[in-house]
């Protein structure tokens, strides 16, 4: 099947613009990793009547053993959280809302380092995606000399290719 090379400019161009659109919505975004976390039922109180484990005794003597007969995954509620790259929200066990945090309070000391190594790295990733797509959209609405097309093609194929291999640096 033979096509023209203004078909093959315009499906190179197409294709670097989902990757494109696709890095900046999950740069953005902070629903990266969607999921449920087990956590451990908080005890009953007069204000929390559900979803706790209620030891059915007064905690006044601290002589008193007590025990929970709940067992296995009953001991536990489990929380939606959903996270990206800038902020980590969790379900709060304790009200309907939600608790975010940022991606710097989350990150211990030593990892700080490698934190923003991504993303500079991903940041990276997109600009040359971005250089990579202008230089076909040029090439797509600009060349008509063959060689000139030839070399923004080149110059395009050099940033996209760059564009993946942060990968490799990152990780």
């Amino acid at each position: 099947m033979k096509t023209t090379r203004k078909c093959r400019s315009l499906l190179s161009v197409s294709l670097n613009f989902f990757a494109l659109f696709f890095s900046i919505t999950a740069f953005i975004t902070t629903y990266w990793c969607v999921g449920t976390q087990r956590v451990p039922k908080p005890k009953c109180s007069k204000l929390r009547t559900h979803q706790c484990i209620d030891y059915g005794v007064n905690e006044t003597d601290p002589n008193k053993v007590v025990y929970s007969w709940e067992t296995g995954d009953d001991r536990f509620l489990f929380r939606q959280f959903h996270t990206g790259i800038w902020v980590s929200c969790e379900e709060n066990i304790h009200d309907e809302s939600e608790m975010c945090r940022s991606f710097i309070d989350l990150a211990p000391a030593s990892e700080k380092g490698m934190l923003w190594l991504s993303l500079v790295s991903e940041m990276l990733y997109i600009v040359l995606l971005v250089v990579g797509f202008s230089l076909m959209c040029l090439d797509l609405v600009h060349s008509s000399n063959v060689i000139d097309g030839l070399k923004l093609n080149a110059f395009a194929a050099v940033f996209t290719v760059l564009s993946g291999r942060h990968i490799f640096i990152s990780y």
